[in-house]
Parts: C-alpha cells; structure tokens; sequence
C-alpha cells in the first residue's frame, strides 16, 4: 500500500461554535469534488443561545450539511424554510448566486442544546457554475442503508457500496457515513479516483497504518484497500471525481477569477437576493 498522506484539521471557531477544517488546506486543496470540510465539534450552547449565521452569499458550489446531534434552521434567498435534524441532507447548490441563513431554532433557545456534525462544499463542474440556485431537504429515512457483519452504512451523497444517494450532485461523488463494531472490517474499492477517510471517534487500520483520530487520511488512487475496526468506530469517507482547480475566496467558488470578483463587488454593494424576513448580513471581510 502507498504511505497514507494525513491532513490535521485546523481549529476555528465561527459565531461561537468551535470547528475542525481539514479542507482546504495547503497540503491538499480538494478531495474529489470536495472543497471544504468542517467538523463542527460537540457544543452546549445553554438557554438563551445557539449558533446564528446571519445572511451570506455563495457562488459555485453546493452546500450539505448532515448532523448527528441538534437541529439547524436553514433559511435561503429562494424563500426555504426548512428545519434541519440529526440524520438528514440538507442540500444547497448555490449556481449563480443565492443567500442563506443557519441558525438554532427559536424552540431550542428556550431550552438550550447541543449540536454536533458536518458541513462540506462541493464545487461545481464548471458546466453548471452559472446554474440557477437551488434546495432539496432529504429526511434522514430516505437515504439508503446497508448493515452487514458489523458494518453500518448509510449513502448521504452520491453513490458507493452498492448504494446510491437521492441527494442531486452534479459529479461522480462519493460521502457515506460509516459506524463499525470492534472487529469488523470494510472493503473500500477504487471505484472513485480520489477519496479520504474522516475518523470521528474509535481506533482503526487502513491495511498496517492507524488512522488517526479527526484527521483527514487520503487515501492512495487506484487501490483497493480493507478498514479494520480495533475499537468501536464512526468514520466518513468522501472521494469522487476531481474537478480541476478551483479558486476559493469568502465563500466564493469558481474556476474563473472574474465571476469572484464580481460576486465581491455585488455583495458589497448589496446587489444580491436577500433571504426573505431577514435584515442581518454577514459583511464581505474587510468591508463591514
């Protein structure tokens, strides 16, 4: 087996909730279709408080975010409304331009509570970098499952392990959420050019190498390799095909300087689509 590269997360924190970023990083800048990871950490926010991300653009690229524990409201420029729960997809794909908003809902900042998960940006192939903007919402009861000889496996996105997302992606993509009791093991085919293991919690072994714990590992192209699980484990793994290079600047995605430019210059100016009800924006960084 090829030497395992392995990428540490970076630690941030954004409106108050601590995160994990191990994409993009200088090391590695994309994994398939991936541009951008971040592990939002186990948090209590008590009575009176929870995350708020107030109004901001994006361009380029599709959003998901998947949580295991807590509940997020999503809020965008199309008019989505949409309460967000451990298990589901909640799935943005920004095109042109568009807006969102992500916050605890009101009903939890009464009562206070803790939120755990996932968020990761895909970039578009540049075909569709000028689509139109776009939601889907996919209860966690619709993404396919597979439970065999101690290994769980649910497809968020994409396809893989015989199972296929509903989540619309716009490339080959790969981003299934793993959970194996201690002894089990899983065959990873090379059936997507590039893929990386995310390891939540437990100890385990990618052929002789130990995985390294909230480290991103990437995985070596063409290989087939076999996970073995030397604790209780929670991992994902994202792959897929790759895009070409892809500039990122804010929360701006493109394979064309110009469009980003120009999305600066728009939101700046506030020539934008504005989500409905809400008047808080996040301003574009070095302007507000």
């Amino acid at each position: 087996m090829s030497e395992l590269q392995v990428i540490q997360p970076r630690l941030e924190e954004i409106e108050g909730q601590p995160i994990l970023r191990p994409l993009p990083s200088a090391k590695c800048r994309s994994v398939g279709p991936f541009v951008f990871f971040d592990h939002m950490l186990e948090h209590n926010y008590p009575a009176g408080s929870g995350m708020n991300i107030n109004q901001h653009p994006h361009i380029g690229l599709s959003t998901l975010t998947y949580l295991f524990e807590g509940q997020l409201q999503h809020k965008d420029s199309l008019g989505s409304d949409q309460l967000v729960q451990p298990g589901d997809v909640s799935w943005m794909t920004a095109g042109k331009q568009i807006a969102h908003v992500e916050r605890t809902p009101h009903a939890l900042l009464k009562t206070g509570s803790n939120l755990h998960g996932l968020q990761v940006w895909l970039a578009l192939p540049e075909a569709n970098q000028l689509d139109e903007p776009s939601y889907s919402h996919h209860r966690a009861e619709t993404l396919p499952r597979s439970e065999s000889m101690g290994v769980e496996i649910c497809m968020i996105a994409g396809h893989g392990f015989c199972l296929e997302s509903p989540v619309p992606v716009k490339s080959a993509t790969l981003y299934a959420e793993v959970k194996l009791v201690v002894g089990a093991s899983l065959a990873i085919p090379a059936e997507h050019r590039e893929r990386a293991i995310y390891l939540l919690e437990g100890d385990a072994q990618l052929g002789c190498s130990d995985l390294t714990v909230r480290a991103l590992t990437i995985l070596p192209e063409s290989e087939a390799l076999t996970l073995l699980a030397c604790s209780t484990c929670h991992l994902v793994i994202i792959g897929g095909e790759p895009l070409g290079p892809r500039r990122m600047n804010w929360n701006f995605v493109s394979s064309d300087p110009q469009l980003i430019e120009q999305a600066r210059q728009n939101w700046a100016a506030q020539q934008w689509p504005s989500v409905p009800g809400e008047t808080a924006r996040i301003e574009l960084p070095g302007q507000g």
